[in-house]
């Protein structure tokens, strides 16, 4: 989804769709609450999917040893009997509540989202592009430079450079190539850390003389009134000048709280405070669990993480069906628990 759609009703807003977030959508999902989840990257896995896909993680019960990557697939595999719709490459900026106790939820692209209970799974905060260090790229971001593609549609017939050298950079490249006016991909090196069979299409494409790696850095950006016109690099072999209308930097992200601090939660050392009951902030019925939250104790860890979705969920309940009796089941032998999972 990369336009905003007509209002979304929803039991539950997730704000992120790393670990802990994709188990919020399990443990709700337990209980008939229907989540969305809004993430601002790409592709679900928040941390583990985006800075270490294939780093192995040992602390999961019952995995010895799980990729990132690993990890969010399986995940992704637990949680499909709950239909949750994700919302990628957005960003919640604001949070309000409104006169019949919901709350209102808008993205940076104006979607707006009216939920029951908010559950804020942000792990460290809201990932922040890192910016190339040109003078003057401030002027050009959102009009002809960007640091995600939101909209394939806006580079059709463009004049595209993509610059660096992991997944980001391959997948668009092959994404856009078909589309493109011309493609330069340039990295520092001829080395890359995307998938093996991405680099092979990617090399494939060069061979064919569909797009042009250069091996290089940014040196300069040409332009006027926030379009681009040209970018020059700075080679071995001296510089290039390549003309150029859009411009997709992949330097990484950084993570910072953002938006979060502006939604009236009480915060500890910039993370949400919240009870070890209900894993709610100060305000009822917005949860925060993962990373983002701090209460006495807490230990930044996946496995928290899951215990603290569980929790939050019970209590979540109380919110979204007001007066309903709550009957603890467990997975392993309650009959309706396993009908929703699809296993009986």
């Amino acid at each position: 989804m990369t336009t905003a759609d007509a209002m979304i009703e929803t039991d539950a807003l997730i704000i992120g769709a790393g670990p802990c977030g994709l188990f919020a959508v399990f443990q709700l999902g337990l209980l008939d609450i229907k989540a969305h989840v809004v993430d601002i990257l790409d592709k679900v896995g928040g941390q583990c999917a985006e800075l270490y896909p294939e780093k192995p993680i040992y602390d999961i019960p019952g995995l010895p040893m799980v990729t990132g990557q690993g990890l969010t697939d399986g995940l992704m595999e637990q949680i499909k009997p709950f239909g949750a719709k994700f919302h990628l490459n957005r960003r919640i900026d604001s949070i309000t509540k409104e006169a019949d106790g919901r709350f209102r939820a808008v993205t940076d692209d104006g979607q707006v989202f009216l939920a029951k209970v908010i559950v804020v799974a942000a792990g460290g905060g809201s990932f922040t592009p890192k910016r190339p260090p040109l003078p003057g790229i401030e002027a050009y971001e959102a009009k002809s430079v960007f640091y995600s593609v939101r909209r394939m549609e806006d580079f059709r017939d463009k004049d595209v450079m993509i610059v660096g050298g992991g997944d980001s950079a391959l997948d668009w490249t092959l994404n856009l190539q078909p589309i493109a006016k011309s493609l330069v991909l340039v990295h520092r090196r001829d080395e890359f850390r995307g998938a093996p069979h991405s680099v092979e299409q990617m090399r494939q494409l060069v061979a064919d003389k569909k797009i042009v790696l250069v091996i290089g850095q940014m040196s300069a950006i040409e332009g006027a009134g926030g379009e681009l016109s040209a970018v020059t690099l700075k080679t071995k072999e001296g510089e290039q000048r390549h003309p150029v209308n859009r411009l997709l930097p992949f330097f990484g992200l950084t993570m910072k709280l953002g938006p979060v601090a502006d939604w009236g939660l009480e915060l500890h050392e910039n993370l949400i405070k919240v009870d070890t009951e209900k894993f709610q902030s100060s305000t009822p019925g917005i949860f925060a669990i993962g990373d983002i939250n701090w209460y006495p104790g807490k230990l930044k860890l996946i496995l928290s993480g899951f215990h603290e979705a569980a929790l939050m969920a019970q209590a979540a309940h109380h919110i979204v069906y007001p007066g309903k009796r709550l009957l603890f089941q467990y997975t392993t032998s309650s009959t309706s628990l396993q009908k929703k999972l699809g296993v009986n």
